[in-house]
């Protein structure tokens, strides 16, 4: 069997691979190609195939972003999107299913290759944004459509198209992950946080800001530390420049999972962690940052999540309100300014019945695990 995985984000990236490691568990044969519509791929269990290119926004362009659709425009946008059609139509034949992870807009892509069309949505739901007519014309012509949650596949079946919501995957993304290095990242901090600034190129910015905020709020509980998680494709090197920025000395270290930690005095505050995510969850009791699918996963888990409305566009705070709507109480979206911030990420920390609270609400927004497994059955089984 050939696959054809066909990703629109960087969280998808990591879901599509997700579910590629459930194929190859039921077919250690299967070829599963990748073409990452939006952004650069290191993934496990798929080979990359496919113009693909990195763009100035990351893949934040919806909501009429016409800043960051001109960027990307200028970057190239335009001309890298005809390369992925044409690669696509060329693709006829290749390949026995091709399976859609993100957007419409992914699905419509994939339907190019002319296989027998698999999509499993990841971010809309009817919690913050239904699928809308154009949408569902879209839905209607794959052979079975995967979304998020059971109320949007049950509007979505009332609607015509036959959706079905066996489980989040993200739920799946990082559940399992064991490295006995976290330990050593965590050592000594308590409470422990981990800071997740994401994984496009604004997460340089706003990692100044969250070091920032966590030398406020270090100030204030003295056992205080943070685990950074640096995305797979970032410079661990510029995240170092970022803790200076923020006022904490920085010393390099020849280790690949732990390449530098921050001091604020003589205290150490920060480390730098750049293995599995997972591994982090358990030491934590509080998750910060901008992240998107690393933010829920972490709610999934049940750790508690706090964004901040940074405002740079608005996109940005768009895509904060979703989440915020997707994960309901598990997620505190907090003012910008550092003190502020520092203030209500404290605060948190110091009541236990809140973060149990607000724990209990990411595990049941994001539910169980086992979405990636299912789909992957499906994938297997599609009738052509």
């Amino acid at each position: 069997m050939k696959l054809l995985f066909v990703s629109n984000g960087n969280g998808e990236i990591a879901i599509a691979d997700r579910i590629a490691e459930e194929v190859r568990r039921l077919d250690a044969g299967v070829q599963i190609d990748h073409l990452a519509l939006v952004g650069e791929s290191r993934a496990r269990y798929m080979n990359e195939a496919g113009p693909r290119r990195v763009m100035p926004s990351g893949g934040l362009i919806a909501m009429g972003n016409v800043a960051n659709i001109a960027r990307d425009v200028r970057g190239g946008l335009l001309g890298l999107t005809l390369a992925q059609r044409r690669f696509l139509v060329r693709a006829r034949g290749a390949y026995d299913r091709v399976v859609a992870i993100g957007d419409v807009y992914a699905l419509l892509m994939a339907l190019a290759a002319h296989a027998p069309a698999i999509y499993v949505g990841t971010a809309k739901s009817v919690l913050v944004a239904p699928y809308g007519p154009m949408e569902r014309r879209v839905l209607r012509r794959a052979k079975a459509v995967f979304v998020r949650d059971a109320m949007t596949a049950q509007r979505l079946q009332r609607e015509g198209v036959d959706a079905r919501a066996p489980g989040n995957v993200i739920v799946d993304l990082f559940a399992g992950q064991e490295d006995p290095r976290a330990n050593d990242a965590a050592r000594d901090f308590d409470p422990a946080i981990a800071i997740f600034p994401g994984s496009r190129a604004s997460a340089y910015d706003d990692a100044r800001f969250l070091f920032a905020l966590l030398c406020d709020a270090a100030a204030r509980l003295p056992q205080l530390g943070a685990m950074l998680s640096i995305a797979p494709l970032l410079d661990p090197d510029r995240f170092a420049d970022a803790a200076r920025d923020a006022g904490l000395t920085v010393e390099s270290q020849d280790d690949e999972c732990i390449p530098f930690i921050a001091r604020l005095g003589a205290r150490v505050v920060a480390r730098a962690w750049r293995g599995a995510v997972g591994a982090l969850l358990p030491h934590v009791a509080l998750v910060i940052g901008q992240a998107g699918t690393a933010n829920e996963a972490a709610a999934s888990a049940g750790i508690p999540v706090v964004a901040f409305e940074l405002g740079r566009d608005r996109k940005t705070a768009w895509y904060r309100m979703r989440q915020h709507g997707l994960l309901g109480d598990a997620l505190a979206v907090l003012p910008g300014d550092v003190e502020s911030a520092a203030k209500g990420v404290v605060s948190i920390l110091n009541d236990e019945a809140r973060r149990a609270q607000m724990g209990a609400a990411g595990r049941e927004r994001m539910g169980p695990p086992g979405g990636a497994a299912a789909i992957a059955r499906a994938i297997v089984g599609v009738a052509s």
